[in-house]
């Protein structure tokens, strides 16, 4: 993003009647899928034709296929040469008990599912598989021409379609909806055939993740022709991509989501130079710098999602918390922006809030697909806190203290940046999630996204009828869907019929800082469960992680965790609104809060606040500037040489006239006045515009 000038332009709308065909996406390095077609009730005369279209998928995209029909062949050392294993309509029990937990635990290792058409009318008896496959295949009509409506065309296997698809093929009817479990890609308009049982709500293609596992499944390929089908044959590849590991997806479960855009710009204004075209139910950036904002409806606690894409090294962003703006330079400034762009410093990418926080960029690059692919952004906002996900995988945290800025209320907006800068937008939806931030987040054990070491294990008496378990000493769960920001109490359900041990709970990665532990008991069973809960530190930034430690074998089970949260309080403060001070004085910088900054700041100075006592204090955060060397600020209490809770680096940021903002955690619960004492080499260090203490 750069600055902003105010202009005039209107939106280019067009109408979708032409299907904008997906850019090739990068190759994937080589890789290995298997295809398993055994039949043990009725059998497709199209399996041949589903295998050869896999073997023609794979020569012409960098994988290898083998296709076997022996169930023997479902062992440990064979799966795991295999990025994703197909099930081509297989029917009836094609596997035994321990070909069963062998494919269980390929999928909870990391492996891949696609299942294929008769693929859900298979294993009824196996509740893994159920799971797996989504929903159970009920019955179906006679053959016949159905329209398959596409609600999600970021993902690789729908991307390439229109909003609607008429085909022939023979459309099942499941047992249960698979909605509440899975993201649906597409389902069917039940008016458009005969013999439909779903009613309103039919899902037809759908993925999922389970445990670490992934799982794409389409009701589509019941006749020979389907495989002979450009449009099929690249939704299958997406699904095998998918599945493999190398299309990242969101396929997080989605429900309650009002639509704001899908083709209709019905409350949306153009603000500022440049426009975007409106065409196949997609939003296009042309010229700028200015922005399209829904003035139909301010929103304060929400998740945000939309599906984007660039072809290259292309600049947009969205924009979040504004009032009604004068112009789109007034919305950047009362408000924040998580950006899109592929190269820039880490602040400014894809993923961070622009100027004040990057992103996690091991986390956004692992998550990211490459330009010319879709990729998907949830943006939760709950107060003045904004998590931004990337195709299901938190990359952002951020807590916003600048008092010039709020999130609690205020318009949303996507950005056209500049000429050749070309960003699309499609399916953009919002949930209001009303009420205070959540004060309790409660996860499955067995739903971790990372690990070492553990597995799932099945439990009657467990909730879902799953824990993570197998825990031997030295192994961890993270679980990157549960933040232990203001995390001040844990609580598990666990069982052991082992010796028990301990579990220390840890922000950001499995060694990352430790904010309590609990030790679990033996409770004479691995099915009598009881909770274990202990207090946290409250100091956590990061995702949840948690080590296991204690004696050989197998130690304990988990089934449930909860992290509840306490009341988080801020205080901010002028920086120049000090009670006491050593050396500095007051600056003039008309880009500051007020207009004034503590400034000519050296090395050795210090400022106090009484207004801010330093009990409870759980991190600070300031507002700076610097076209000096920079420097370190240290947060003391009681006085400028007591009790360092932490210190703060703050670097050059090119100019005194161009703000950042930096924080820290703070350690201990000392009592006394504020102080902040300023750290460097010669010369002027920084200016301070502001500081924030939460508790």
């Amino acid at each position: 993003m750069k600055r902003l000038r105010l202009a005039v332009s209107t939106l280019v709308a067009a109408a979708a009647v032409l299907i904008v065909p997906t850019a090739a996406h990068a190759a994937d390095p080589a890789y290995q899928v298997l295809v398993f077609s055994k039949t043990a009730g009725f059998r497709h005369d199209s399996i041949p034709q589903g295998i050869q279209l896999v073997r023609d998928l794979g020569a012409a995209n960098n994988f290898t296929v083998t296709a076997t029909e022996d169930a023997t062949f479902f062992t440990a050392a064979n799966l795991a040469n295999f990025k994703a294993v197909v099930f081509m309509s297989t029917t009836g029990d094609v596997l035994n008990a321990t070909q069963q937990t062998v494919f269980e635990n390929y999928i909870n290792g990391g492996g891949g599912y696609v299942g294929v058409h008769a693929a859900a009318d298979t294993e009824y008896d196996w509740p893994f598989y159920g799971n797996l496959v989504g929903a159970y295949f009920n019955s179906h009509p006679a053959i016949q021409t159905a329209t398959v409506r596409t609600e999600d065309r970021s993902h690789a296997a729908t991307a390439h379609l229109g909003p609607t698809w008429s085909r022939s093929d023979e459309w099942y009817n499941y047992r249960t909806n698979p909605r509440g479990t899975a993201k649906i890609l597409q389902n069917l308009d039940e008016s458009s055939y005969s013999g439909g049982g779903m009613g309103a709500d039919h899902p037809i293609t759908w993925c999922k993740t389970q445990s670490n596992g992934r799982a794409f499944y389409t009701g589509l390929g019941h006749t020979q022709a389907t495989y002979a089908e450009t449009a099929f044959r690249t939704l299958l590849l997406g699904g095998i991509r998918y599945a493999a590991g190398w299309a990242k997806q969101d396929c997080r479960p989605e429900t309650g989501y009002t639509t704001i855009y899908n083709g209709s710009t019905n409350g949306w204004t153009q603000n500022g130079p440049g426009s975007f075209t409106n065409t196949n139910n997609t939003l296009t950036s042309v010229g700028g710098m200015g922005m399209l904002w829904y003035s139909a409806k301010q929103y304060g606690s929400y998740s945000l999602k939309l599906d984007w894409t660039m072809p290259g090294d292309d600049n947009s962003g969205i924009l979040l918390g504004f009032p009604t703006p004068t112009d789109p330079q007034s919305a950047i400034n009362q408000g924040h922006e998580v950006q899109i762009d592929a190269t820039d410093t880490a602040d400014k990418t894809t993923g961070s809030i622009y100027g004040f926080k990057s992103a996690d960029i091991a986390a956004r690059d692992a998550a990211l697909n490459p330009p010319g692919s879709w990729n998907t952004y949830e943006i939760l906002v709950e107060g003045e806190r904004v998590r931004v996900y990337l195709n299901g995988r938190q990359i952002n945290d951020f807590t916003n203290t600048d008092p010039a800025r709020s999130l609690t209320s205020g318009y949303i907006g996507i950005q056209n940046h500049g000429t050749g800068d070309d960003v699309s937008f499609r399916n953009i939806r919002i949930k209001e999630l009303g009420g205070p931030p959540p004060t309790q987040n409660t996860v499955e054990g067995e739903a971790f996204t990372s690990q070492s070491g553990v597995q799932t294990a099945g439990h009657a008496a467990a909730s879902g009828g799953l824990t993570v378990g197998y825990i031997d000493n030295g192994d961890w769960a993270g679980y990157s869907t549960l933040s232990t920001v203001n995390a001040t109490g844990f609580t598990a359900r666990i069982s052991s019929g082992g010796p028990g041990g301990t579990i220390t709970i840890r922000s950001g990665s499995q060694t990352g800082p430790v904010l309590g532990t609990v030790a679990v008991p033996s409770t004479g069973s691995w099915d009598t469960f009881q909770n274990v809960t202990t207090t946290l530190n409250g100091s956590g930034t990061g995702a949840l992680f948690l080590s296991f430690s204690g004696g050989s074998g197998a130690l304990f089970d988990i089934d449930t965790i909860t992290l509840s949260r306490g009341t988080v309080t801020t205080q901010t403060v002028e920086g120049e609104s000090w009670t006491a001070q050593s050396g500095v004085q007051t600056a003039n910088h008309t880009p500051a809060s007020g207009g004034l900054t503590v400034g000519y700041i050296e090395n050795g100075d210090w400022t106090a606040y009484s207004q801010i006592n330093t009990s409870g204090a759980k991190t600070a955060s300031v507002r700076f500037s610097s076209a000096g060397s920079g420097g370190t600020v240290q947060v003391r209490s009681g006085s400028q040489t007591g009790t360092l809770l932490g210190s703060i680096t703050l670097p050059n940021t090119g100019s005194w006239d161009t703000f950042q903002n930096a924080s820290t955690n703070l350690t201990g619960n000392v009592s006394g006045t504020l102080y902040l004492v300023f750290v460097g080499g010669a010369g002027n260090l920084f200016d301070i515009d502001t500081v924030t203490i939460t508790k």
